[in-house]
């Protein structure tokens, strides 16, 4: 009996559990979609601002950009091109030799005109949170156009403007994705990590480094 006992306690106990954690997933997931959703724009109502900041993902060896990139690229370019703003930082990963999103999203950026000068990279955003985190940092961007598709700018925005930015976004979507359902599960547990990241844990990029200011030279950020 006192077995059965035990039994039974145990399983309330974890079901209990599951359902907190399951609401509490739940809750953060709409907060921080519901705070970003005033800051959302079609391409042409989006304020204006310091730098269009352009979120990496996957690109390949040979040079090219995922259609993923590509839509961003391409949405940055025609806001650049609006006059939204005067500067273009790309922001992803670049930690190891052989895998460089910044410089091939940089190389497609001039491939279509833009200023060297106008190009920004931020060779150390490994994450969402750590391209936000950079961009005010390291960068001191203090208004941004936050550029990807509709299922990461939620995240993004909220991130930038819990770090004192006045930021906005802009959904990059220009065709359907392979992967999309994917992608908007995982970002549901990315937008609790990061949620709990800046309010509980107090979470700092991987690296920092020297100010760049976004109202210099692009070029400063060459390493090539």
């Amino acid at each position: 009996m006192r077995t059965a006992f035990k039994q039974k306690g145990a399983l309330l106990l974890l079901s209990s559990m599951l359902i907190f954690g399951g609401g509490s997933i739940a809750f953060v997931d709409r907060h921080v979609q519901k705070e970003a959703a005033p800051y959302l724009y079609p391409e042409p109502e989006v304020p204006s601002a310091e730098a269009i900041v352009v979120l990496g993902a996957l690109v390949y060896p040979d040079g090219r950009v995922s259609d993923i990139v590509r839509d961003r690229l391409d949405t940055g370019l025609e806001l650049y091109r609006a006059g939204k703003a005067p500067k273009i930082l790309v922001s992803g990963d670049h930690g190891r030799k052989e895998y460089d999103e910044v410089n091939t999203m940089k190389n497609y950026l001039l491939q279509a005109g833009v200023p060297e000068e106008d190009i920004f990279m931020d060779h150390a955003g490994f994450n969402t949170y750590d391209s936000m985190y950079r961009a005010r940092d390291v960068f001191l961007v203090r208004s941004a156009i936050v550029v990807t598709q509709e299922y990461h700018v939620k995240r993004a925005v909220y991130l930038a403007r819990e770090l004192g930015m006045e930021a906005y976004g802009v959904a990059a979507d220009r065709r359907s994705y392979v992967r999309i359902k994917q992608y908007e599960a995982r970002e549901v547990l990315a937008r609790n990590k990061d949620f709990w990241g800046i309010h509980l844990l107090g979470m700092k990029p991987k690296f920092l480094g020297e100010a760049i200011p976004i109202t210099s030279d692009g070029r400063a950020t060459n390493d090539k």
